[in-house]
C-alpha cells in the first residue's frame, strides 16, 4: 500500500485541479470549485472525489502517497487584490522615496504618458522610516547604526498595527550586520510580527530591486504562512508521512517552512509548473524545445523551455512591483474562453482583456451573461456541441450565443453573425500569437524551432491556428491538458536558489579565487538544506548561472556556466557563452570589449522519482468506430461551412490517426483538426498534430 500514489493539487482562482498518479502509470484528473476563504475546503472536496473513485477512505489514500504537492494562487491573488498585510519599511537615511521614484521608470508603452498614474505603494510614505548608519560598497562601516532611529520607528509601527517589517539598507549585500541588528530589535520589541531583510531575500546588487522585492515578501509572507499552516495541519491530520511540498515560481518544490518566509517565491506558483509538464510530455518524442500555452476561462498563459531548460525571468515588473528573485517566465494576457468581444470607440472589433468570468459567464452559459465571448464564438462556429453540459451544471445555449454576437458585434459593424463569430476567433488567435512572439522572437528565439504544448480545456480549439501563424509544425496535446499544471507539480524536483553579487572583470587571466569561493559557499548552503530534507548526495544536482555585461552597459545577460572549479579554460567557455547569448538577444556582440561579471546564482535541486506516463493499447479497429456524428463547422471564411466528423477520443488506441477536417472530443478538452493537418495518438496518451503528408 505504501507509495501507491502521488497527488498534485493546483489551486486556481475558479477551480482547484487534482492529479493523482498511480505507481502503475495511470493518471486520474479531478476538479473542485476553489474556496479562497479556506483552501482546505476545496482540497477536501477533491480528495473525497478521489476516495469515492477508489472506494478507499481519504486517510488511507493520503497515507499511501509518497508526496502531496500543492500549487497555489494565494500569494498572486493577494498581490492582485492588494490584500496583503500592513508593512513598515526601515531603509537607509535618504532612501525613503527610492521605492516610489522607481529609478525614474515607467512601464513600456506609458513612458511619455503624463496622465499614467504612479504605481500603488505597498508601504505608504508615513510607514517608511530612515535609519542613520552607512555601509560602503567594500563592506566597511562608514557610519555606525543608529539604533534609536529603529526604536522610534518601532513605537510608530506598534501604534499603526504594522503586521510585517521590511528592512533594506544600502550595500547590505556586502555587510549585512546593520540589517541583522535591526531585525533583532524588531523581533525583541514586536514579537509575532513578520520581519525580513533585503540581504536575505535578494542578496544581489540593485538597491531599488532589493527593496521592492523585500517589501513584496513582507507584504505576502504572513498571508502565505496562514495558508501553509492550514494545509500542513490538514494533511498531517489525514496521516501524511511526508511534509506537503509547495510549488515555487522558480519551477521547483519547497517545504512549507521555506514558503512561510519567502512568499515572494510563490507568486507564479500555478502556471510555473507548465514547462516541467510540457518537457515530460515531449520527452517520448525526442523534443526538448517547447512552448506551452494554457487557455483557461480568463487568461492565456505562455511559458517556454529551450534545450530542456525553462526560461527564467529576473528583475522584472510584476503587477507594477519590481521583483528580482528568479521566476519562470510566464507571459499572461486576457485571452480566455470568457474574454469579451466588443466594438471599440473607433468602430473596430476587439477581444479582451475584459472577461465574463465564471459569473455571469459567457452568454451561452445562461447564467445572466449577455456579452459575446470567445466561448460563444466557438459555439457559434460549431466547435462546441450545442446543449453540451460543462462541469455538470452548465448547459451550452447556442441561441443565446448567437443573439449576443448579433446584437453586440454583427449589428454595430453591419456584418453577419457568422462573420462576427469568425472575427472574434481570429482576433483572439492573433492576440495569442503576438504574446508567443514576445516570449520567443523578442527574446532571441525562433518559434519555428519549438513544439507547441497545448494545455487548458479551451486551447485545443485554437492551437492549430496559432501554429500556422507562428510557422510551427509540431503540436502536442496530452489527454491531461486541462490539468497540465497540476501534473507538472508531481514531476518537479525540490529546488532552492542562492544568489550573490560578485563584481569583477571576467577573463581567463583574472584572479578567480574569490569567485570560486563564493560559488562553493552557495552550493554548500543548498546541499546542506537538501541533506536535511532527506536527500542523498547522489540525488542532488547543481546548476550555475551568471549575470554579465559589457563594461559600461546597464543591463545584464544571464548565462549558464559549467560546474566545478573555474579555471582559465572554463573562464573562456563562459565568455564565449556570454558573447553568443548577447548576440541572440541584441543581434551583435563585441568580442574585443571587456566583460563584467555582476551577479551569480546557484540552483541546487533534489531529484525526485517521476511517475511513468500510461501506455495505451494499440488501435485495432478502424477509427470510424469512434465517430459519434458530424456537425457543420466554419474553419476558414474562404472555405465556408464544412460537414465535419466528430470522434470520441476515449475510444482511440495508440496509433489512431485522424486527418482534418475533424473534431476530437476528450472528457476535459476539445481538439479542432483543420484541413491539411492530422492528429496521431501516441501510446503515452498524447496527440501529435502535424501537417498532413
Amino acid at each position: 500500500m505504501k507509495n501507491d500514489f502521488r497527488i498534485g493539487v493546483d489551486a486556481g482562482g475558479t477551480f482547484t485541479d487534482f492529479v493523482l498518479a498511480e505507481r502503475s502509470g495511470d493518471i486520474h484528473l479531478f476538479k473542485a470549485p476553489s474556496t479562497p476563504e479556506d483552501g482546505t475546503l476545496a482540497i477536501a472536496n477533491g480528495l473525497q472525489q478521489i476516495a469515492d473513485k477508489f472506494n478507499r477512505p481519504i486517510e488511507e489514500i493520503i497515507t499511501a502517497c509518497d508526496l502531496c504537492i500543492n500549487g497555489t494562487t494565494v500569494a498572486l491573488n493577494a498581490l492582485i487584490q492588494m490584500k496583503g498585510v500592513k508593512v513598515g519599511l526601515l531603509c537607509t537615511n535618504g532612501h525613503e522615496d527610492s521605492i516610489e521614484i522607481r529609478l525614474g521608470h515607467k512601464e513600456e508603452g506609458y513612458r511619455y504618458d503624463a496622465s499614467y498614474p504612479p504605481a500603488p505603494q505597498i508601504t505608504p510614505r508615513d510607514l517608511r522610516f530612515p535609519v542613520r548608519g552607512r555601509v560602503l560598497a567594500d563592506g566597511t562601516e562608514h557610519e555606525p547604526l543608529n539604533e534609536q532611529d529603529i526604536l522610534d520607528a518601532i513605537e510608530i509601527f506598534k501604534k499603526q498595527n504594522v503586521e510585517a517589517v521590511a528592512i533594506s539598507f544600502v550595500w547590505s549585500i556586502r555587510n549585512p550586520e546593520h540589517e541583522l541588528r535591526a531585525k533583532q530589535l524588531i523581533e525583541e520589541h514586536m514579537p509575532g510580527v513578520f520581519v525580513c531583510c533585503g540581504s536575505e531575500v535578494y542578496p544581489q546588487i540593485k538597491e531599488y530591486t532589493r527593496t521592492s522585492t523585500t517589501l513584496v515578501n513582507a507584504y505576502l509572507s504572513p498571508v502565505m504562512s496562514s495558508y501553509v499552516h492550514k494545509i500542513d495541519d490538514y494533511f498531517k491530520k489525514l496521516g501524511a508521512e511526508q511534509p506537503v511540498r509547495y510549488f515555487q515560481s522558480n519551477g521547483g518544490l519547497a517545504v512549507g517552512d521555506i514558503m512561510r518566509e519567502r512568499a515572494v517565491n510563490a507568486i507564479n506558483s500555478g502556471p510555473a509548473s507548465a514547462p516541467q509538464a510540457g518537457l515530460h510530455i515531449a520527452s517520448p518524442f525526442g523534443i526538448d524545445n517547447i512552448i506551452t500555452v494554457d487557455m483557461g476561462g480568463t487568461s492565456f498563459d505562455i511559458t517556454m523551455a529551450k534545450s530542456g531548460r525553462t526560461s527564467l525571468n529576473r528583475d522584472i515588473d510584476f503587477l507594477r512591483n519590481r521583483i528580482g528573485v528568479p521566476m519562470i517566465h510566464v507571459e499572461t494576457l486576457g485571452a480566455g474562453g470568457g474574454s469579451i468581444g466588443h466594438v471599440n470607440t473607433f468602430g473596430m472589433l476587439e477581444v479582451g482583456p475584459q472577461s465574463a468570468g465564471a459569473t455571469p459567464g459567457p452568454a451561452c452559459y445562461g447564467k445572466g451573461g449577455t456579452l459575446p465571448t470567445v466561448t460563444d464564438a466557438n459555439l457559434a462556429l460549431g466547435y462546441l456541441e450545442p446543449n453540451a453540459v460543462l462541469g455538470g451544471s452548465v448547459t451550452l445555449d447556442k441561441q443565446k450565443a448567437e443573439v449576443a454576437l448579433q446584437q453586440h458585434i454583427a449589428d454595430p459593424l453591419g456584418i453577419s453573425m457568422q462573420d462576427a463569430a469568425y472575427g472574434v476567433s481570429a482576433i483572439v488567435n492573433q492576440n495569442m500569437a503576438n504574446a508567443i512572439r514576445r516570449i520567443t522572437i523578442e527574446k532571441g528565439y525562433d518559434p519555428r524551432d519549438f513544439a507547441l504544448i497545448c494545455a487548458g480545456g479551451a486551447a485545443g480549439m485554437h492551437i492549430i491556428s496559432l501554429a500556422e501563424e507562428m510557422g510551427i509544425k509540431t503540436i502536442l496535446v496530452p489527454k491531461i491538458a486541462s490539468c497540465l499544471c497540476a501534473f507538472g507539480q508531481i514531476i518537479s524536483d525540490i529546488k532552492y536558489n542562492y544568489l550573490a553579487t560578485q563584481m569583477m572583470i571576467m577573463s581567463p587571466s583574472a584572479n578567480l579565487d574569490a569567485l570560486n569561493n563564493k560559488l562553493e559557499e552557495l552550493e554548500k548552503q543548498g546541499i546542506q538544506k537538501l541533506l536535511e530534507d532527506g536527500f542523498s548526495e547522489s540525488d542532488i544536482v547543481i546548476e550555475r548561472t551568471m549575470e554579465m555585461r559589457y563594461v559600461g552597459q546597464v543591463h545584464e545577460c544571464n548565462v549558464l556556466i559549467p560546474n566545478g572549479f573555474i579555471d582559465a579554460d572554463k573562464a573562456q567557455v563562459i565568455l564565449d557563452r556570454f558573447h553568443k547569448r548577447h548576440k541572440e538577444l541584441y543581434t551583435y556582440d563585441e568580442l574585443d570589449s571587456k566583460v563584467e561579471l555582476v551577479n551569480i546564482e546557484v540552483s541546487v535541486m533534489g531529484k525526485i522519482s517521476k511517475p511513468q506516463l500510461p501506455t495505451l493499447p494499440t488501435q485495432v479497429e478502424d477509427i470510424s468506430q469512434a465517430q459519434t456524428g458530424t456537425r457543420s463547422m466554419l474553419f476558414e471564411r474562404e472555405e465556408g461551412w464544412v460537414d465535419t466528423p466528430i470522434y470520441d477520443g476515449e475510444k482511440f488506441g495508440a496509433g489512431a490517426t485522424v486527418t482534418g477536417p475533424a473534431l476530437i472530443q476528450e472528457p476535459t478538452t476539445t481538439l479542432v483538426i483543420k484541413s491539411g493537418w492530422q492528429a496521431e495518438l501516441h501510446q503515452t496518451g498524447t496527440y501529435k498534430l502535424s501537417p498532413a503528408a
